[in-house]
């Protein structure tokens, strides 16, 4: 043997008893209960400041929402749940200075690169949220299991909560066809626990995170609060289901019930803080502002439109796309209109439908790139045209959308996109 294989055969050791020693590490630190480190500022209640407890809180809305209660003075506790590859994606992310590490996972040698990725959220946007309110008892991170119910009345148990956002689910519609058991786990099942423990600590605000899906394909447009619900795939039922859980129980309390039922969301921080950054074996599954940027990239070859027989004018789905931005200020005005024993169930859209043809020309616009568009057939669980009335929201919260024109809100998105092609690892 040779003086370079021997070298390299002793690196590659070296390079396995640190995986070893680090995976130890995680194993020991994974397998106790969640530590919260509470200081006291989130373990007690404070006159004048409101704790708001945000599920969900690393991923594209929920860490939009918690950008903006800080910003209006909340104190946030962000609860990301972890994926199933929670451990290595920890490591990976440990050993960021060393990305060519080759490690050996399942058998197979690998090389680490840096990832973030918490279930579906990211670790970027909480980095940038702790450098924007880095001040001692504005914001902190845990990371818990949310279908774990030890973990997730620990957490209570340790924090002085005063509201929840409950943003936390799976949200694919093409992916809950294919995967039912684990929507209907993570978000049903997961509310439940969550509705549980607010019940068990006194928690008296709930503002929950539900979808225009919980509607199904209805026959009249637009759609109203009293639009019957009825879903036509997983992720609609799962989400109905919660709702259920949510006003079954607020009958027998005094819980503050707001329930905000949306619709396609786009956009991203004006400021250019925050994007949106799926993960990338979710491209297939994510929204359709996410494959045009991707397209616009040259990261995929064109888009891929999917149904062009539909009963609407162009023969493409027509969708009512509200911006990120209008939809965190309804979250907000919801909050700020809670009131124990009251429930109020509200559409958060602009009141008009798009066509993904019309959608798809105000992307190739705001990016200036000539996409190519492939027609394909219809995906399972979609539904021909879906828009809001939202008259029950503007008049009862004054809130109305003010991000309404297409092309405008793809712009700033596509701004992020354009300095964050990796998204947060960037």
């Amino acid at each position: 043997m040779d003086f370079m294989e021997m070298k390299r055969r002793s690196n590659f050791t070296k390079k396995i008893f640190l995986a070893a020693g680090i995976t130890a590490l995680f194993i020991f630190l994974f397998t106790r209960a969640p530590d919260t480190n509470t200081s006291t500022k989130f373990s007690q209640h404070e006159p004048g400041v409101t704790h708001v407890l945000v599920t969900g809180g690393a991923g594209y809305i929920g860490s939009h929402a918690v950008l903006r209660l800080l910003k209006d003075s909340y104190r946030v506790t962000i609860v990301v749940c972890p994926s199933k590859n929670i451990l290595w994606n920890f490591i990976s992310s440990i050993l960021n200075e060393c990305k060519n590490i080759h490690i050996l996972e399942n058998g197979f040698l690998l090389i680490i690169f840096w990832q973030d990725n918490l279930s579906r959220g990211n670790m970027g946007a909480v980095k940038i949220l702790q450098e924007l309110y880095p001040e001692p008892g504005r914001l902190q991170f845990i990371y818990a299991d949310l279908g774990d119910a030890a973990s997730v009345n620990k957490i209570f148990r340790e924090n002085a909560f005063d509201a929840v956002m409950h943003f936390a689910a799976v949200a694919y519609v093409g992916e809950s066809t294919a995967e039912p058991l684990r929507y209907y786990h993570n978000i049903t099942s997961n509310t439940l626990l969550m509705v549980k423990a607010m019940a068990t600590h006194g928690v008296k605000t709930l503002i929950y995170s539900s979808t225009c899906a919980t509607y199904g394909e209805p026959e009249k447009m637009p759609i109203t609060e009293v639009t019957p619900q009825a879903p036509i795939n997983p992720y609609g039922k799962a989400k109905k289901m919660a709702e259920d859980i949510i006003l079954d129980f607020s009958k027998t309390s005094d819980m503050a019930v707001m329930i905000l039922r949306y619709f396609n969301v786009i956009g991203s921080d004006p400021e250019g803080r925050l994007g949106e950054a799926p993960r990338p074996e979710l491209r297939e599954q994510g929204r359709i502002s996410g494959a045009c940027f991707d397209a616009a990239r040259g990261i995929i070859s064109g888009l891929k439109i999917r149904g062009t027989d539909y009963s609407t004018p162009d023969g493409t789905c027509v969708r009512d796309y509200i911006d990120v931005t209008d939809l965190i200020d309804a979250h907000v005005k919801a909050l700020a209109h809670a009131k124990p024993g009251k429930v109020g169930i509200y559409n958060v859209g602009t009141g008009k439908g798009s066509s993904v043809k019309q959608f798809v020309e105000a992307c190739k616009k705001a990016t200036g790139v000539n996409i190519k568009v492939d027609y394909l057939s219809r995906r399972p669980g979609d539904y021909a045209e879906v828009y809001s009335d939202p008259s029950k929201i503007n008049n009862e919260l004054n809130w109305l959308a003010k991000y309404t024109n297409l092309e405008e809100s793809l712009a700033i998105a596509w701004r992020w996109q354009k300095t964050h092609r990796n998204g947060y690892n960037n």
